[in-house]
């Protein structure tokens, strides 16, 4: 269920206000370094994808009972 994102897209970090998912990678800053190291870089909305990951999680919860 679309925790995780990819972008390649040259986006800034206003432009995932809201978004849904825990993280979502850029592409074009993402990079190999030295050619054994990988820096990975990705975008968030704190408090968006927090409180619907607790959601997910409330609702899995739910479900048990």
């Amino acid at each position: 269920k679309g925790f995780l994102g990819f972008s390649e897209e040259p986006l800034v970090s206003m432009d995932y206000k809201g978004d849904e998912r825990s993280s979502i990678v850029d592409a074009d800053l993402t990079a190999v370094m030295d050619g054994n190291m990988v820096k990975v870089v990705s975008w968030y909305d704190n408090e968006w994808g927090y409180a619907t990951r607790l959601t997910d999680f409330a609702a899995k919860i739910a479900k048990s009972f």
